[in-house]
């Protein structure tokens, strides 16, 4: 049965205008009013959605109409819908940026988009940027306009007053330090890092909810009909590794596993002396630059590892995990730490970036869909048995290597892509 919710799409005319701020704050308004409230990503990312389950208080997913194909990311919504009041979904870089876009996603999908202007060094010109936003792509649902880092009232109300006729003003957020979310790499830093974040999010709340608050429009999500998943992972115990250095797990993706009948243990390696007693392992990506020394000092959890591994265990490790498997690791300081060498090689964390993009691998057990995005340069003399497909023109292929039943590489794997294929993955042999 198709169901009637309301939702926004909060996009931008670029990255860093404050489309997380934003999000977060209007997700944790709805929150205080006892409203029920689902947050969703645009595009692969891990540090965003770890901000918005905190205003959220739920698990972010991310939509990607590559990634996941358009009848996921409607699936998705409409499970949302029949359990909120209020639907709100993060963009990604500009709205017309990148192919998909966050338009693209907003017109497929009938979301109405509100976007966010940094105001700061404007006048009349945010009235031009907000109509080029508005007009640029005839039949996309434009909702209105949010002007954020605003110096004062008078500089709001010279803001609205350039608005063209019939542009909805949904309001001004005020430049504070209060509210700011620091970064790192490609994106925020990790939730539970930025200090007093439940106090800085609850404040841009009470700065922009009372007006912006009631502004989300009613959309109607269709169901999809979908035959649910063979039990393929029926008995299957999975190690997730889980903590500060890797955190970089999809909702997504643990849902798959788990609707394919895998039981899910999560664990620390950071902290934790053994593997739980399972049969596959899973390291998603994070930081483990920031950590060397504590997993170096983890020589317990280096053994299990290597135990698992030589018992012809299923591994499957994406970036940071992979970083963690071989001899040794350098953050930016150069200096190398030896790490658990599983996987025979050597990588340092690089100032600029090395990948980013999405991608495709043609794996023995079939063809998945990811992203790759990350720092580090890697050495292996390991061959790769595979190399994963770019779809940009300025990224490159990444080395898929194996040994033993361990899959490894810097691609983060989106498992809806592929389910048959994520669970032979893990299956033991």
């Amino acid at each position: 049965m198709p169901k009637v919710c309301d939702a926004l799409l909060v996009s931008a005319p670029a990255s860093g205008q404050g489309k997380t701020t934003v999000t977060a704050a209007l997700a944790a308004w709805h929150r205080s009013q006892g409203r029920r409230v689902r947050v969703f990503k645009t595009g692969p990312d891990f540090l965003d959605p770890m901000v918005l389950q905190r205003a959220s208080g739920h698990p972010v997913y991310q939509l990607d109409l590559w990634m996941g194909g358009e009848a996921h990311c409607r699936a998705l919504l409409h499970a949302a819908a029949l359990e909120a009041d209020v639907i709100l979904v993060e963009g990604v870089m500009g709205l017309f940026d990148g192919t998909p876009s966050s338009a693209d996603l907003a017109q497929a999908l009938g979301l109405p988009v509100l976007a966010v202007i940094d105001g700061s060094a404007m006048a009349q010109t945010f009235g031009a940027v907000a109509h080029g936003l508005s007009t640029y792509r005839p039949g996309l649902q434009f909702a209105g306009v949010l002007a954020n880092r605003v110096g004062s009232d008078s500089h709001a109300q010279m803001l609205q007053d350039s608005l063209p006729a019939g542009l909805r003003w949904f309001g001004a957020m005020p430049r504070s330090a209060s509210f700011a979310l620091p970064e790192r790499h490609l994106g925020l830093v990790q939730a539970d890092e930025v200090a007093q974040l439940d106090e800085r999010i609850a404040r841009a709340a009470q700065a922009i909810g009372p007006s912006v608050g009631g502004m989300a429009s009613p959309v109607r999500f269709e169901a999809v009909a979908a035959e649910p998943l063979p039990p393929l992972l029926q008995g299957v115990r999975i190690a997730v590794a889980r903590d500060a250095a890797f955190s970089f797990l999809y909702a997504a993706n643990l849902d798959t596993l788990r609707a394919l009948g895998a039981e899910l243990v999560f664990f620390s390696p950071l902290m934790d002396t053994a593997l739980p007693d399972v049969h596959s392992l899973y390291l998603p990506g994070g930081y483990p630059e920031l950590h060397l020394g504590t997993l170096y000092a983890n020589q317990a959890m280096r053994v299990a590892v290597h135990i698992h591994h030589v018992q012809n265990k299923p591994i499957v490790a994406e970036c940071g995990g992979m970083l963690a498997l071989l001899d040794t690791l350098a953050a930016h300081d150069g200096i190398a730490v030896p790490m658990w060498g599983v996987l025979p090689g050597t990588a340092a964390l690089q100032q600029r970036f090395v990948n980013l993009g999405m991608h495709a691998a043609q794996l023995p057990e079939g063809r998945l869909r990811g992203h790759s995005f990350h720092h580090a340069r890697m050495d292996s003399a390991l061959p790769a048995v595979a190399f994963t497909e770019p779809q940009r023109a300025r990224s490159h292929a990444e080395p898929v290597y194996r040994s033993r039943r361990l899959h490894a590489s810097f691609m983060h794997l989106y498992f809806p892509s592929n389910p048959s294929a994520v669970a032979q993955l893990f299956a033991p042999s």
